[in-house]
């Protein structure tokens, strides 16, 4: 079987994170991704992201954001250019960029400019703030997102300073929704016949994934602060206790799961304890709960508590990402994947979390600055003539 997305091209004018993040995605369930990057500025400018390099250009950063994609040099600012952009949209389905929200029009990157060419032609716009508004113009990172959606505030313990995530959260997860709603404008396109622009923003989804904190304050004015020990806001227990060598996490987030800890932790009759029974009771009565806890937890080590719990109380390890990785519950899940480059060198990453019964998934290191370049412009009708002309000025 061939993979979902097979015969969807996309021209993706991308860089750094958010927006190759999304692609990769698309790339990996098998559509064709061109990207398009600058021969004047060393391309995508996460090439240079360190401090990690398997060459000049080709950083483990754009490594683990670029899987299975192809690359065109291609410089837009010049009107042969954007001639080629013409010809390359002539076949895609899609045209995605993760610029500055006022640069698609200016660059001729949105649907008015485009629909010309195709009228079913989708446009996926990923930017900071928006196309329209007050912080169009403005540039906009993760960090900032988070600080402003109020992230930093329910992240750490109480007594600390503000936190971020330790992961770029917000990049990552626009990138997905750009990718859903590349996706679900294409399908609407097939069944209309018209395509549109799609507007995607790292301030909107940060926003977004407030999800039920949001809903608490807007509907109750209660306002969700940082626990101790990356506690639940309401349901206990569920969150960090200390074990004899490291941690755990406990989250018992259905009734049902909270005898069986008891039990497991050697006092059964904590079950039926009034101050502990349901998750009233135990939030009611939740820093001595804890303590009570907490000294039990303190006799073990975390390996064997997770042994004790293992399918019966919903319970992990705290690992650190090299943990994380070489754990064998992830090599097991084939959760680690070698892509490989032209020259058969393997690039390791992540495997793709979307897995499609019947089709393998492609396993293309992110290619090589313009590596595909004479090959697509070829087949967009070039000519080997018209290619060198292109590229003894510098367009290509």
């Amino acid at each position: 079987m061939s993979l979902p997305l097979s015969g969807l091209r996309i021209v993706s004018i991308e860089q750094y994170g958010a927006g190759p993040f999304g692609t990769q995605h698309l790339a990996d369930l098998g559509a064709e991704v061109i990207k398009i990057e600058n021969p004047h500025d060393g391309g995508d400018v996460g090439r240079a992201v360190g401090p990690h390099y398997f060459g000049p250009g080709d950083s483990h950063f754009y490594q683990a954001f670029n899987r299975n994609k192809k690359s065109v040099r291609l410089d837009l600012k010049q009107p042969q250019g954007r001639e080629v952009l013409h010809k390359l949209v002539e076949h895609a389905d899609a045209v995605f960029n993760n610029l500055r929200g006022d640069l698609p029009a200016r660059m001729g990157l949105d649907y008015a400019s485009l629909c010309h060419i195709r009228k079913d032609l989708v446009c996926v716009h990923l930017s900071a703030y928006g196309r329209d508004g007050e912080r169009a113009s403005w540039p906009g990172y993760d960090y900032l997102m988070q600080a402003e959606a109020g992230y930093l505030s329910l992240t750490g313990e109480p007594d600390g300073p503000p936190s971020r995530f330790g992961l770029s959260i917000i990049d990552l997860m626009t990138g997905t929704t750009a990718a859903l709603g590349l996706v679900s404008a294409v399908l609407g396109a097939r069944a209309s016949g018209e395509g549109r622009d799609v507007d995607v923003s790292l301030f909107d989804v940060a926003m977004h994934n407030l999800a039920y904190v949001a809903t608490w304050y807007l509907n109750g004015a209660h306002e969700t602060g940082r626990a101790p020990r990356s506690g639940h806001p309401s349901l206990v227990p569920s969150q960090l206790y200390p074990t004899r060598d490291g941690w755990i996490f406990i989250m018992c987030n259905k009734e049902k799961f909270w005898p069986i800890l008891a039990t497991e932790l050697g006092h059964p009759e904590w079950a039926q304890k009034p101050e502990y029974r349901s998750f009233k009771d135990r939030l009611a009565h939740k820093e001595q709960f804890n303590q009570d806890l907490e000294r039990v937890f303190l006799t073990d080590t975390t390996e064997n508590w997770m042994k004790k719990f293992a399918g019966k109380v919903p319970a992990s390890p705290v690992y650190n990402v090299a943990q994380a990785l070489d754990n064998p519950f992830v090599q097991a899940r084939e959760g680690v994947v070698a892509a490989r480059t032209p020259e058969g060198r393997e690039v390791l990453g992540v495997a793709a979390p979307i897995r499609c019964s019947g089709a393998t998934a492609p396993l293309r290191a992110a290619p090589a600055m313009g590596a595909d370049t004479d090959a697509l412009l070829t087949e967009a009708g070039f000519t080997a003539q018209q290619i060198q002309f292109l590229r003894d000025r510098a367009v290509i």
